[in-house]
Formats: C-alpha cells, sequence, structure tokens
C-alpha cells in the first residue's frame, strides 16, 4: 500500500488551478476582482490569442508593497481576511488567499506595483522570484503569460481563440455591470474593443447591452429591511426565444443561483408566452452576515441565511414591475408630460365594489399605481360617460358567453351604425382633432369602431389605430379579478335549473376531495347519485357562461394536483382554467357600448397587455406606420 505522505507545494497550487483557472476567463475575473478590492477607479485589460498567449490587467488602485509581492504570491496569503468572524461577513470580492498562488503555479506571472507612498514600483517574477525596481506611476500591473506552458495537457482543452476572447470579454463585462463607477478597458491583438467610462447604473446598462434593452425593459426598485433589489427586467411582449442576456448579482458579484431563477420565472409565469424567455440584469444588496458566498471554488454560487424570505422579496419586487400594462404607463407619461390630472380634464372614477377587476384598492402605498387615479373622461361632445361605460362593461361581462354566428354562418366587420341597440347609450362622438394645449385627452385605447370577424376589435386612440383581440383581452380582465377575489367571499349567482353531469370515477373522487375549494370558487356542486353531480351555483361573472365544460375542466385540474402540495400552490393553474373558459369566445357579436366598456377594463386592468398564455391582448398601429402602408406623403 502506498504511503500517505504531504504533497509538494507546487502540485497543490497546481491542483487547485485546476479549479479556479478554468480558462483564461477565470484570469481575467479573479485579476480584476483583485483590481477592484484595491481599490481601483480604472481597469485596463489587455489580451493575446485570446488571453492564452497574455493576460494583462492594470489598474490604478492603492498597489502592493515591495515587501508583500513575494507573499502575495503564496497560498492563503490574503489582506481581506483577519479572523473567523470575518468570513460570516464578507464584503470583498476575493478572500481565500489562492488565485494569485494557482495563477503563478500554470502560468509566466509577474507582478509590477508601486505602493501608495513609495518612491517607486518595484517588479517580481513569481517564476523566478526576482525582485527589482520597475517604472510605474501608480497602481499595480499583473501580467499572466502562456497560459498552461507547463500542463501541456490542460491546454488541449482550450477552446478556439475566438471562443476563449468571448469568454474573456463576458467576464469583464459582468464585473462591468456591477461597477458603473469604474472606468473600463480591453484591447485584444493590440485592438481597442471596449472602452467604458465611468457613469451611472442606466449609463452603464445602456452601454453594455444596448439603448433597446433600456427602451423594452422596466426598471425594478424594492427595499425590505437589510435587502435591497434594482435593475431592470424586459417587458414580455419582447421576450424572445433566443438566449437573452441574464445578470444576477448579489453584492456586486455575479452568481448564478435557481432560487432567484425560479422567483424571476414565477414573476413572470402568466406573462410569457411559449418558450420565451426574458431578458434581465438584477442587483440585490443584503447585509453580507445573511449571505454565504463560501460555497463554490469560483465564488459563483451563494447560499441565503433566509432563503425563502429573499425569495418572496424578489417575487414580489419583479412582480410589482410587470404588473402595471403599456397602457398605464404611458397615460402616467401623459400625466407627468402635460402636468396634474386635473390639466387633463379628469374627474373620479364612481366605485364599483361589484366589479372585482377595478384597480386593488388594498395595493400598498409604495406600489406604483397601474392606472392614474382619475382616468382621462370622454371627450367634450361624447355622451358615453364612465359611469355608462362600468354598466354597460357589467352587463358584458354576465352576458351569454356562447359563440354566435350570422344568420348565413359567416361574420364580417361590424359597422358602427349596425352594433348599436334600441334603448343602448349613444354612439360617442370622435374626439375632434384640436391644437389647443387645454384640449380633453381622450382614453389611452381611445374609442371603438367596429368588430371584425367577431374575433378583433378596433378602435380609434390619439396615436391611429388600436387592433384587440376580444377573447385574450377579456380573459386576463377575468383571470386578474379573480386572483383579488380569492382571499375574500366570491359574488355567486344561484341557477334557476341546476345544471346535471355525468361524471367518471375520476371527476368525482376530485369533487370529493376538493369540494371545499369548489365554494372557494363560487361553485355550489352537489352529488345526486352515482356518477352524477349537480351544480347549483357558479361566481355571477361566469354563471351564463359555458358552465359544463368549465367544471369539468376544474374537475381535470384538481384531478391532477400532487396530494403532498397544497391547492394555494396551483391557485394561478385554477383561475387561469376558469378565467379562458368564462371568457367571451370568438364571434360573439358586441354592441359599441360593450366594446367601448371592454377597453376602459383593459386599461384598469394589471398586465392588460398579455392575456394569461402569454399572448399580446392589443397592438398599436400609429398614423405614420398606415401613412407608409399606403405610401401616403411619397
Amino acid at each position: 500500500m502506498p504511503r500517505i505522505h504531504l504533497l509538494p507545494d507546487a502540485l497543490i497550487n497546481q491542483i487547485a488551478a485546476g479549479e479556479v483557472v478554468e480558462r483564461p476567463a477565470s484570469l481575467v475575473k479573479e485579476l480584476v476582482e483583485n483590481a477592484l478590492d484595491a481599490g481601483a477607479r480604472a481597469v485596463a485589460v489587455t489580451l493575446e490569442q485570446g488571453g492564452v498567449r497574455r493576460v494583462r490587467v492594470q489598474d490604478d488602485g492603492h498597489g502592493i508593497a515591495r515587501e508583500e509581492l513575494a507573499l502575495a504570491v503564496m497560498r492563503h496569503a490574503t489582506s481581506k481576511l483577519h479572523t473567523a468572524e470575518d468570513l460570516e461577513r464578507i464584503a470583498t470580492m476575493g478572500f481565500r488567499g489562492e488565485a494569485l498562488a494557482a495563477i503563478a503555479s500554470v502560468c509566466r506571472l509577474t507582478i509590477t506595483s508601486r505602493a501608495q507612498g513609495s518612491e517607486h514600483a518595484w517588479r517580481f517574477d513569481a517564476v523566478s522570484g526576482e525582485l527589482a525596481p520597475a517604472a510605474l506611476e501608480s497602481g499595480t500591473v499583473i501580467d499572466c503569460a502562456d497560459l498552461y506552458y507547463n500542463t501541456p495537457a490542460r491546454r488541449k482543452f482550450l477552446k478556439s481563440e475566438s471562443t476563449e476572447y468571448a469568454h474573456c470579454e463576458e467576464a469583464l463585462r459582468r464585473v462591468a455591470l456591477s461597477r458603473p463607477e469604474v472606468a473600463f478597458a480591453l484591447s485584444h491583438n493590440a485592438r481597442s474593443v471596449l472602452h467604458l467610462k465611468p457613469g451611472t447604473p442606466e449609463e452603464r446598462l445602456a452601454a453594455l447591452l444596448g439603448e433597446t434593452f433600456i427602451e423594452r425593459s422596466r426598471a425594478v426598485e424594492a427595499e425590505a429591511g437589510p435587502a435591497r433589489l434594482f435593475g431592470r427586467v424586459i417587458e414580455p411582449r419582447h421576450a424572445d426565444q433566443s438566449r437573452p442576456p441574464q445578470y444576477w448579482f448579489v453584492n456586486g458579484r455575479f452568481v448564478r443561483d435557481r432560487m432567484l431563477t425560479q422567483a424571476l420565472r414565477q414573476a413572470y409565469a402568466d406573462v410569457l408566452h411559449g418558450s420565451r424567455q426574458p431578458a434581465f440584469a438584477l442587483f440585490l444588496t443584503i447585509d453580507p452576515a445573511l449571505v454565504d458566498v463560501n460555497v463554490h471554488p469560483a465564488k459563483i454560487e451563494v447560499r441565503f441565511r433566509d432563503s425563502q424570505a429573499v425569495f418572496r422579496f424578489v417575487l414580489d419586487a419583479v412582480r410589482r414591475a410587470l404588473a402595471p400594462s403599456r397602457i398605464a404607463l404611458e397615460a402616467l407619461e401623459e400625466t407627468d408630460r402635460r402636468g396634474s390630472p386635473e390639466s387633463l380634464g379628469t374627474a373620479p372614477l364612481p366605485q364599483q365594489p361589484s366589479l372585482p377587476y377595478s384597480s386593488r384598492s388594498g395595493a400598498p402605498a409604495s406600489r406604483p399605481a397601474p392606472y392614474p387615479a382619475s382616468p382621462p373622461r370622454a371627450p367634450a361632445g361624447s355622451r358615453l360617460h364612465d359611469a355608462a361605460a362600468e354598466t354597460a362593461y357589467l352587463a358584458f361581462a354576465r352576458s351569454a358567453l356562447a359563440p354566435t354566428r350570422e344568420a348565413d354562418g359567416t361574420s364580417a366587420v361590424r359597422p358602427v351604425a349596425e352594433s348599436t341597440e334600441k334603448g343602448s347609450p349613444e354612439i360617442p362622438a370622435l374626439p375632434a382633432a384640436t391644437s389647443t394645449d387645454d384640449a380633453l385627452a381622450p382614453p389611452p385605447l381611445g374609442y371603438a369602431l367596429a368588430q371584425l370577424h367577431g374575433i378583433y376589435l378596433l378602435a380609434q386612440n390619439a396615436a391611429g389605430l388600436v387592433l384587440v383581440d376580444i377573447h385574450a383581452a377579456h380573459e386576463r380582465i377575468l383571470y386578474e379579478g379573480l386572483k383579488e377575489a380569492w382571499d375574500r367571499t366570491p359574488s355567486v349567482q344561484r341557477l334557476l335549473v341546476p345544471l346535471v353531469l355525468a361524471v367518471d370515477a375520476r371527476e368525482y373522487a376530485a369533487w370529493e376531495e376538493h369540494r371545499e375549494t369548489l365554494e372557494r370558487l363560487g361553485f355550489d356542486v352537489g352529488a345526486l347519485g352515482p356518477g352524477q353531480l349537480a351544480v347549483r351555483s357558479a361566481p355571477s361573472l361566469l354563471a351564463q357562461g359555458a358552465l359544463e365544460p368549465l367544471v369539468r375542466a376544474l374537475l381535470h385540474e384538481l384531478s391532477e394536483l400532487p396530494q403532498s402540495l397544497a391547492v394555494e400552490s396551483f391557485r394561478d393553474k385554477i383561475l387561469a382554467t376558469m378565467a379562458c373558459h368564462g371568457a367571451v369566445r370568438a364571434h360573439r357579436p358586441l354592441t359599441l357600448p360593450e366594446m367601448n366598456a371592454l377597453l376602459r377594463a383593459m386599461e384598469r386592468t394589471e398586465r392588460s397587455d398579455q392575456c394569461n398564455h402569454g399572448r399580446p391582448t392589443w397592438v398599436q398601429l400609429s398614423l405614420t406606420e398606415l401613412d407608409r402602408l399606403f405610401l401616403r406623403g411619397r
């Protein structure tokens, strides 16, 4: 049997290098982080052959004293930790004292540094151990040449020059995103590639991720106790199926954390379509005592002392950022541009307690309002006021939702003149064009013009033409209303004639097990006998719809619930099923007041830009786009 013995230091360092120095990008990450810990305000990175031939990092930090240069490349030598208590509150990027020792074991390392107050700089060669005077104005220069020159087997695992360079650039981008107050420069093969000036976090995001990302994303800003979250997340309608930029930072350190990723995924759960992925750059700052960064050799993973609290904090913060619809944000921007809401000629909206999809009155004060507190009234000359619109929408939501067609089996554009019915409010006058400053602004989605093939709603607003997917828009309105009504007694309607369903054994068992859940949703379902259930009441908003497929779909969803999970875990899925079955179907003719009422309800509903499945609910065609289609002005 081989005898136990101590490994030589050189072999120990090479083993450590296998964990720390995976590729040239690892050198960039470790050396730039050391520069930041040294108080650098400007960092320059020079690469040759993708970093395999050379990685050179220069900073203007406080430097290293002459007598500490040789000590800096020894294992477990660091200036960042002194006691065990320091390990529990790590606030620096590096702390183990392993990086320089590991790097020196796999490349030709030289350090040139001038400490503050020193007469001149000193240069230390880690291969020969030679220490000699050098010329350097301030800071430190670390030069790593010929990576893996003494371990050729490791060098064979490196990729092409372009691939290794791409990894190096990404490593620098991650650090640069977290430190916008520091200037960064990158050159490759004597060609300048990147030059970042100090600036604000918003300016750094725009410089690295592009102005388009800023325009298509929303700001996240939240604070709770020792935690603060800020950054930007992409709007759901701009998410795509490619690999978008996704950056998580904890106390300035780029991390990959499953819990944080899951919180973000859940925040986007009912606003992303299909396999689309969100782009984001989020920065979480938290008391260092509440997070452990010493769990991975590359320091890319973390553990939180109270992961559930952090999960809820991140989830709520991102949800609040995504909650206001694009309609609401544009209306708020217009209000800010024009002045106070009074300048828009607005008036308070009558309260409608029976309308569960109105704006949430119980939202915390710090939460951004989904729509201005006083929505714009109809323009002068209009005889359709907010109260009439709300009344019309109540009638619309409670009306028969079964699909209908024309007598000949077709459906077409329904002009305004055909859409009015006896007893309905009169058609609103379209806003007249005016250039006066005190003109009343129309609602963001404007006023309805017609219904196209019983599927789409056409409306005119100040910008041009608005197209609305009626079913998708109504589905989101119902879904948000059902979520708000989940924690209170639902408004129910007794059926004049109970609905009798013949069910199989699985559906019957789901009813028996989840009877209380159905009651909580507003359904009174009882047994008539073996294989028969009777529905005696339903939620008021859904009572006039097609109840049989809705109840069967609910029983199917409930039967799929794992016994180990509470029903609340699948709340959103159950309510989404109800909203989908309860929403107005295609080819259902709507009157003009119903269409206008739907538009007003969309303006007051959170996340109304997407349906529950993430599909868009409306699009805007500006007059400029319409002119371009018809070559006007050419």
